[in-house]
């Protein structure tokens, strides 16, 4: 009771304060009320001039309105409550960034945690209140910008790499957060953002991949090119014999470069359009008889034979026929080229557990190494370089295939076993 009595006679200070403050400042206005009245009570006065004095007073009363309405309430609050205003502040500020995605800390000017984020508890874990900054950040150049922007009161950012579990890459920035400070008493507080960039970062990475790749792929073929004409231009211009085996391995190289062209328009073709499902209808089991059938030369010619086992009803799915048989021919070929010791090749369409319509594609070679597996859907990406190239591959295959099966919302699954061979499995 007797805080309760004191806080209501400093709210009753405060307003008397403020009365007394306000008469001083319209002390004009209230001398030239008390002149009006004072010649109006002597007489004599022309009721014009009591007139131009009353406007005049009006006027004035008018443009002070605004400064009677009271005393601001938020500083007599401040002045009365500064640790129940510095609570609210900070609990509202809690409740706005928990509601961010990235990690977020609010910190004072001694580096003592004062808030953090869920997003911010997931990758540091629980920091307990009042912790020491530098006890859950490890990292020397986020501490040491933290520093300088304490000391200096200028916002900083430096990207910062995490390689476990994964690599993620942040843009960490501090800032200070002065409006904060100002409202509750001066402390200075500052704001640890981090915004993970690592999918932007994977994609350059990947694009700069492509570009690399892409202009080694072509460089190849065109010096070769390049040589084989200089050669028949120079030392073999009289040598027929010569030119003939040079004319076939330059038709190699050119047909090697122009499916590699084929495949990045291809590519091109299918990213443009990849966001918009197929709206035919395609049975399965006529498609994968076509396909066999155009690629029996191929086998025949490596050994290999193409086995189906197909369902007696029909097996439709929504889809593209042409790009379908793309992806079949992909995945027959291959399997036909790098499955060759096996000798046969089984492509096999069933539902799957939940009904759905599956093709596995299986081979019988010497299977892929487990640490290949994921990448193999990636641009130009091969497990053996030159088995690869001997064999006329581009390293696009299994990119267009996993693109074109995105579009039809299906995926690929690849299972592998060294000496016995590889399984790919589409699922619509």
């Amino acid at each position: 009771m007797k805080a309760r009595k004191g806080i209501v006679v400093e709210e009753r200070g405060s307003t008397i304060r403020w009365l007394l403050t306000q008469l001083w400042d319209e002390r004009v206005l209230l001398a030239a009320v008390v002149f009006t009245a004072f010649l109006m009570w002597l007489g004599g006065i022309p009721a014009g001039w009591i007139a131009f004095a009353a406007t005049l007073l009006v006027l004035a009363g008018f443009a002070r309105t605004e400064r009677l309405e009271g005393p601001p309430a938020a500083s007599v609050t401040a002045a009365i409550r500064p640790e129940a205003d510095a609570s609210e502040a900070l609990g509202s500020i809690a409740a706005l960034i928990d509601a961010l995605d990235m990690p977020v800390l609010i910190v004072t000017a001694d580096e003592t945690v004062r808030l953090q984020n869920r997003a911010a508890t997931v990758l540091f874990g629980p920091i307990p209140r009042n912790a020491d900054l530098a006890g859950r950040i490890r990292a020397p150049g986020i501490l040491d910008m933290a520093r300088d922007v304490i000391a200096s009161g200028q916002a900083k950012e430096i990207e910062h790499s995490d390689r476990l579990p994964s690599e993620t890459v942040y843009i960490v920035r501090v800032a200070p957060m002065q409006a904060l400070g100002q409202r509750l008493g001066g402390t200075r507080y500052f704001l640890i953002t981090f915004r993970d960039v690592s999918q932007a970062r994977r994609i350059d990475r990947m694009r700069s991949d492509f570009v690399a790749n892409a202009s080694h792929e072509l460089r190849t073929p065109l010096a070769s090119l390049k040589g084989f004409i200089e050669t028949i231009q120079g030392p073999a211009r009289n040598d027929h014999a010569a030119q003939q085996r040079f004319l076939g391995i330059m038709h190699e190289q050119a047909t090697r470069m122009s499916r590699l062209v084929d495949d990045l328009l291809s590519l091109s073709r299918l990213e443009i359009k990849s966001h918009v499902p197929p709206d035919q209808t395609v049975e399965l089991a006529p498609l994968l008889g076509h396909v066999r059938d155009s690629l029996q030369p191929f086998a025949a010619e490596l050994g290999v034979e193409i086995m189906l086992d197909l369902p007696d009803g029909k097996v439709e799915v929504a889809g593209d026929r042409d790009e379908l048989i793309e992806v079949f021919e992909n995945l027959m070929e291959n399997a036909c080229k790098y499955g060759q010791e096996g000798g046969r090749v089984e492509v096999r369409l069933a539902p799957d557990e939940g009904g759905h319509p599956e093709v596995s594609v299986t081979d019988f070679g010497s299977g892929i190494p487990p640490e290949h597996v994921p990448r193999l859907t990636e641009r130009f990406y091969r497990v053996n370089v030159e088995a690869s190239r001997s064999k006329k591959g581009t390293g696009l295959g299994l990119a267009i295939v996993k693109h074109i099966l995105t579009r039809h919302r299906a995926r690929l699954n690849v299972k592998s076993e060294l000496g016995k061979g590889t399984v790919f499995t589409v699922k619509f």
